[in-house]
């Protein structure tokens, strides 16, 4: 018969036990092993979710965009004097290097 502190021991050992068997049970690892036994279907579900990735990143990236756009143009006809002294002063770097470096044919 084992003793008080084994036997804790193995209480805290079974209770890790069953914590882990719910870890895996939740990653769903046997689902995911036997989606590495079939590498067509892995190649089709990276595929797609690539193209969902980079449908996502264009449409995000359009629409940020379109609102950073937007506040700015809503800042220029305001005519804030920051804002349109820091564009003059794009417009005029970006003049002073085309007259330095004129573009080619």
């Amino acid at each position: 018969m084992p003793d008080d502190g084994a036997l804790g021991l193995l209480e805290r050992l079974h209770l890790k036990l069953d914590e882990l068997a719910r870890n895996i049970e939740r990653m769903k690892l046997a689902e995911y092993v036997a989606m590495l036994e079939q590498p067509r279907r892995l190649l089709l579900v990276n595929f797609a979710a690539g193209l969902a990735r980079g449908l996502g990143f264009a449409v995000g990236f359009t629409i940020l965009g379109a609102v950073v756009l937007y506040g700015l143009q809503r800042a220029l006809m305001l005519n804030l004097p920051v804002v349109g002294g820091f564009i003059a002063e794009i417009v005029r770097i970006v003049e002073e290097r085309l007259a330095r470096n004129p573009p080619g044919p």
